[in-house]
């Protein structure tokens, strides 16, 4: 493989009002990439413009949070990635960008910068007085700054000059280029690999995600590709079994594989530590060693179920998972989240245990019931709620697409809900920190599914309630706006989610929310909303704001 075959994302660079931010946001639609903007990915973190950054902390702690920032995003894998003017000034940065990245580099002239920079500002619906017009000479400190940086930008790959381009028009010279320079690997990085989602940085392991429409046939060469040898254990329930497992097993067999497999009961009650023994006692009498490895051939009880057995035997095997539903794709196969339940709570028993691969074949929603189907589409709404407005936007206005599996608009949006929880993954790995967002509307979730015994309600559905009751806790507390809780409500709605229950008690409830994960020192950490795409954990939320919150959503 050459080396631009290896650079799976691109960087846009270039001084201020040169397009790279609008442009960006045009490359990755095109693309249906990820798109990070290191600049906007800084004041979501800080709360802070960039500007005020520059007041309070000074420019090199400024630069030292864009180097994360940018560092971060060069380990994604089909990312278009929107750079700060400053970005290239330091070494450390420029060798990231020419590691990682095919880099173009938008150019434009002094006098097309200063007027765009005076129009953004006396247009802007919020101006901010960009530091570069409040000077004496705003044109001469243009030219002067753009000169010290100018041999720095020389490390692109292509040079876009957008002073006479409209952001479309850009946008198509930004792909000629990229096309252009990586010649030959093309078609390995835009169409052989096109069902590669992204790769999971996590600090224990990395690992690709490929989703795909009708890839299943390709499971065993992928995992030769990886290097992922030895015999393999199908983990399965009856009811996915029934439909996939031949496929499955025709595709490890045929790329070398000697076959094992245990199917269990579908259903969450069939997580339990006594079912991962006895899959356990198999393996043993199948004298599996460690080089064998785990492939978990179903939805989330499956996946948690046999990721629990892979980390537990022998110390850790490889585990491969293969999710069939639609909440397991974006969730439960992301992450290293590996556990059963017990009798006291759902998923009390795990660990943290990264996959090595991870392959979603899109089409085995086709055979999905249906309430399990909309079940899932909680948990992608799930991820424009807490971090992304723009896909949750995508989520509004490709609803019936969406809903009636269009191949390739339910592929991106797996592919998206993947990237998104790839990014808080390689940040979080084991949940001290940031990662804690993705359990947005998963508290009450949770008390929900324990105090019916996991029999009443799907994760989706209970998750969908959590997140009316999260968002209804966000506004009573004066964080999130009236409007914002109305398009999550429409939303759910659309996708056929509930947003009420009936004939569940408050007690066990209330009693099953006190040993979630998320409660420390007694307290629960609810994850609540500011607005949609901006999630933040709050642990003074009062007792008695919660109550009455879940009697609304029918908890009696």
């Amino acid at each position: 493989m050459n080396e631009m075959q290896e650079k799976r994302n691109i960087a846009l660079i270039g001084f201020s009002a040169t397009g790279k931010t609008a442009v960006a946001a045009k490359v990755a639609n095109r693309l249906k990439w990820n798109l990070i903007d290191i600049d906007r990915a800084i004041e979501h973190k800080t709360g802070k413009s960039i500007p005020d950054i520059f007041q309070s902390e000074g420019e090199q702690k400024f630069r030292e949070m864009e180097h994360t920032e940018l560092r971060n995003a060069c380990l994604q894998s089909k990312t278009v990635i929107a750079t700060g003017g400053g970005a290239v000034l330091t070494e450390k940065n420029r060798k990231l960008l020419k590691g990682n990245c095919v880099v173009i580099c938008l150019e434009a002239d002094v006098e097309t910068i200063y007027k765009r920079l005076l129009r953004d500002t006396v247009y802007s619906s919020n101006p901010v007085v960009r530091p570069l017009l409040a000077v004496e000479e705003p044109k001469a400190k243009i030219s002067e700054l753009k000169a010290t940086r100018q041999r720095h930008y020389a490390i692109a790959d292509w040079t876009v000059h957008t002073d006479m381009l409209t952001p479309d028009d850009a946008t198509q010279e930004v792909l000629r280029g990229f096309k252009y320079i990586i010649r030959n690997s093309e078609q390995n990085i835009l169409q052989d690999e096109d069902d590669l989602a992204c790769i999971v940085n996590a600090a224990s392991r990395v690992y690709p995600v490929y989703a795909g429409w009708e890839i299943m046939g390709s499971l065993g060469h992928r995992m030769r590709e990886n290097g992922i040898t030895g015999s393999a254990t199908i983990i399965s329930d009856n009811h996915v079994f029934n439909i996939y497992g031949k496929q499955c097993r025709d595709s490890l067999e045929k790329a070398g594989y000697t076959v094992y497999q245990h199917i269990l009961r579908a259903g969450e009650t069939s997580k339990t530590i006594a079912n991962a023994l006895r899959i356990i006692d198999e393996m043993l009498a199948n004298k599996i060693d460690r080089h064998g490895v785990v492939v978990a051939l179903g939805g989330g009880m499956v996946g948690d179920l046999a990721g629990f057995v892979a980390s537990a035997y022998l110390r850790g095997i490889p585990l491969v998972q293969v999710p069939t539903s639609l909440l397991a794709m974006v969730d439960a196969s992301i992450g290293g989240k590996v556990a059963v339940n017990h009798v006291k709570g759902k998923n009390l028993i795990g660990s943290f245990y990264q996959p090595w691969m991870v392959m979603a074949d899109t089409n085995t929603l086709v055979t999905l019931p249906e309430r399990e189907l909309i079940s899932g589409w909680a948990e992608v709404i799930k991820y424009g709620l807490i971090l992304d407005a723009a896909f949750f936007h995508y989520l509004e206005a490709n609803s019936e697409k969406l809903k009636k599996l269009d191949s390739e608009m339910v592929t991106a949006a797996i592919a998206r809900s993947v990237s998104i929880k790839a990014y808080i993954v390689e940040e979080d790995e084991k949940e001290t920190g940031r990662r804690i967002i993705l359990n947005y509307g998963h508290t009450l979730a949770h008390g929900l599914e324990a105090a019916t015994g996991y029999r009443t309600f799907l994760h989706g559905e209970a998750v969908s309630i959590g997140m009316i009751a999260a968002a209804a806790i966000s506004h009573r507390m004066r964080i999130l706006p009236q409007n914002a809780v109305r398009r999550q409500q429409e939303l759910l709605d659309v996708y056929g989610l509930p947003i009420k229950c009936t004939g569940v008690k408050l007690a066990p409830v209330l009693d099953a929310m006190q040993v979630d994960k998320k409660v420390r020192d007694k307290t629960i950490r609810w994850v609540l909303l500011e607005d949609i795409g901006k999630a933040i954990v709050r642990d003074d939320v009062p007792v008695q704001e919660i109550e009455p919150i879940l009697r609304k959503v029918g908890i009696t």
